[in-house]
């Protein structure tokens, strides 16, 4: 499911409440350092046909107009949400658009959260990473505790390394929301991989853990999803431990 609009919505999200989205991305296409098996935007290769990104001026306009038009109207935004068809920190302008962005919901929802839905892939860039530190959820993805697992789940392009994207996410120091998509299939699953994910949690000591599963139509065939009573099975370790763990079926 593309979305043709650099501002869409408000939606409801499972995880964020009443969503206004902006999608830094092709407007009519897909762009993403993922190919997520799991990805409700298809393919990659299905999403080519566009391959323009709006500016920091085409979004802040289009981001005021709506915030407006919702003021205006009476409709309630909880979350202003960096979503779209793709990974947002791949467009140049994220950090400016960032900084536009917590302007106009001063200015117009103060009550309302930012949130940044990433694959953590760049935030070893200080640009990426300052702006994410100053938004109110900046959202990280980490699906697996192993490359190998990532790779199989993922897909990334070029070099990802489960290690790496661990060490930079600790310059965070647990002021960030982990997430994390929990699939059924023996491929995924191989070894004990919900310990694993959980040590990785315990170095990291996420504020908050999104752990959710297949809510839509998907691009690859035969996926299963979970429970929410399965997922908080696997996870209640970290749940006795005291972690903040957001479980969405």
């Amino acid at each position: 499911m593309l979305r043709e609009d650099t501002v869409f919505g408000p939606i409801f999200s499972r995880r964020l409440g009443s969503s206004l989205g902006i999608n830094l991305l092709p407007r009519e296409g897909k762009l993403c350092n993922f190919d997520c098996i799991y990805c409700e935007c298809g393919w990659n290769r299905d999403g080519r046909g566009d391959r323009s990104i709006p500016s920091a001026d085409d979004v802040r306009a289009a981001l005021e107009s709506k915030l407006l038009a919702c003021r205006d109207a009476g409709t309630p935004i909880d979350s202003i949400t960096f979503s779209g068809d793709g990974e947002p920190t791949l467009n140049p302008h994220f950090a400016a658009i960032v900084d536009d962005t917590l302007a106009l919901r001063d200015k117009f929802y103060p009550a309302a959260k930012v949130s940044v839905l990433t694959n953590a892939t760049k935030i070893w860039r200080e640009d990426v990473f300052q702006a994410l530190r100053k938004v109110d959820n900046p959202i990280l993805k980490l699906d697996a505790p192993r490359t190998e697992l990532v790779k199989m789940i993922n897909n990334p392009a070029g070099d990802y390394e489960v290690s790496q994207v661990v060490e930079d996410m600790k310059r965070f120091e647990g002021d960030f929301v982990m997430q994390t998509m929990f699939l059924k299939a023996p491929t995924f699953c191989s070894g004990d991989w919900a310990a694993e994910w959980m040590d990785i949690v315990r170095q990291l000591k996420p504020r908050e853990i999104m752990v959710y599963t297949i809510d839509r139509p998907v691009p690859m065939a035969g996926l299963e999803k979970y429970t929410a009573e399965e997922m908080r099975s696997l996870v209640q370790p970290l749940i006795d431990e005291g972690y903040n763990v957001q479980i969405k079926g």
